[in-house]
């Protein structure tokens, strides 16, 4: 009987969610005393053997059970379902100085406390995840930066003035304009994600965790608190492991 963690097998998943392969055989022996199912993402090649530090979905197999229900919930996986994740966002371009191309840029505060106070409220992550914030503009991605807290600046300003930024996540998108699309722009209309991310992170693009989004409305105005939706019921992945 082995101790620590198994490999039970590895798979990859494609653009329509389908698994390459969905039994494995590995020892009964050690298959019958597992305690528990843990999913990691692994890089491909994987140079090593062991577990990667980015666990997405975790199960119990109770009172020596069959099957075990994984999720991201469990102490294993990343310890929540970011069902009690809030957002608030602004539209600003605090990078140019005030009153100039106010629309094309985004940045997570409550404009509604004295001083000003940072605008997402969400649980830490474990080892192997960062957040992401987001701005679709039409149907391009387009990175705001990724965070591990949600005071102070996050990691990206690639797309901003000269300026300095509050201490908080946010972009202004005015200079650098990725391909396809033209800055300054403006938002009005646009959506905003805050993702989790993997870490390391392999895609340009979101991750399939989207905790919260809004749709920043067509007659928004800039320097107003706007508010985000939790949208973790429908962005969480889940499943069921039967040995």
């Amino acid at each position: 009987m082995e101790s620590g963690p198994v490999s039970a097998g590895t798979f990859s998943v494609n653009a329509s969610g389908v698994l390459s392969k969905t039994s494995f055989s590995m020892d009964a022996n050690t298959l019958s005393t597992a305690l528990a199912y843990v999913l990691t993402i692994e890089p491909n090649p994987d140079p090593n053997t062991a577990p990667s530090s980015v666990h997405i979905l975790a199960g119990n197999f109770t009172n020596n059970g069959t099957s075990a229900t994984v999720s991201t919930n469990h102490e294993s996986a990343l310890g929540t379902d970011f069902m009690t994740a809030t957002g608030k966002y602004v539209l600003a371009t605090p990078t140019n100085g005030m009153n100039t191309n106010e629309k094309s840029g985004v940045w997570w505060l409550d404009l509604t406390t004295s001083p000003p106070s940072g605008g997402l409220t969400l649980p830490s992550l474990p080892s192997g995840w960062k957040y992401e914030g987001w701005a679709v503009i039409g149907t391009t991605p387009v990175s705001t930066g990724k965070f591990t807290t949600v005071s102070g600046a996050d990691a990206s300003d690639v797309f901003s003035g000269t300026m300095g930024g509050p201490p908080f996540p946010g972009e202004d998108f005015l200079m650098a304009a990725p391909s396809g699309l033209t800055f300054p722009t403006d938002l009005s209309g646009q959506k905003v994600v805050i993702s989790v991310e993997p870490d390391p992170d392999n895609s340009p693009n979101p991750f399939l965790l989207k905790p919260l989004v809004a749709m920043v409305p067509g007659t928004a105005m800039d320097h107003t608190t706007l508010s985000m939706t939790n949208n973790a019921a429908s962005s969480n992945p889940g499943g069921s492991v039967k040995r």
